[in-house]
């Protein structure tokens, strides 16, 4: 199912889908350049279940058919979803792209009945934690710490209530 033209927009994807490999490779890259050999692991950790609907998603961002950025969110309890692979590709980074993702992600995950969205990003990713302070998450560590003494910074945020797009209209 894709959202938008082949060519550009938002595509939902499995994990299978050749689209998806730069992201791969680029988060691997990423968390292996960041956090040392053993941070690859990160990748493998969920199955690709996790990131099926109804429960999960993974979208990528399309420009001229090419993957530019995306993401994902799983179940994390009943209520929460649970960010996970935020890629922006390497060279169409500072543009807002990865904004976007994220916008979508909750756009999504609202329609899909989640109230709160949940996420943690890595404490040698200063980016992403600007990011997500930005866009209005709240920060469930001290942000004055240095983030190396923390670990893993987790971030919440409330997803509004969607309303549907056509209400019935009452009989008198």
């Amino acid at each position: 199912m894709s959202t938008g033209s082949p060519a550009g927009g938002f595509r939902r994807v499995t994990l299978a889908d050749p689209l998806v490999e730069p992201l791969l490779r680029e988060l691997t890259h990423e968390y292996v350049s960041r956090y040392g050999p053993g941070a690859h692991q990160e990748m493998a950790r969920y199955p690709a279940e996790a990131f099926a609907e109804p429960h999960g998603v993974l979208l990528l961002l399309l420009e001229d058919g090419e993957p530019v950025a995306g993401g994902a969110y799983m179940r994390h309890d009943a209520h929460t979803a649970e960010v996970k692979r935020m890629w922006t590709h390497s060279a169409h980074r500072r543009r807002g792209l990865a904004r976007r993702v994220l916008a979508e992600l909750e756009r999504t995950a609202a329609a899909a009945g989640y109230h709160r969205i949940f996420l943690t990003t890595g404490p040698r990713q200063p980016e992403a934690k600007g990011l997500y302070l930005s866009a209005g998450y709240t920060p469930l560590f001290d942000v004055t710490a240095d983030p190396l003494t923390i670990g893993p910074l987790p971030f919440e945020k409330p997803l509004p209530a969607l309303v549907p797009l056509h209400r019935p209209v009452p009989l008198h």
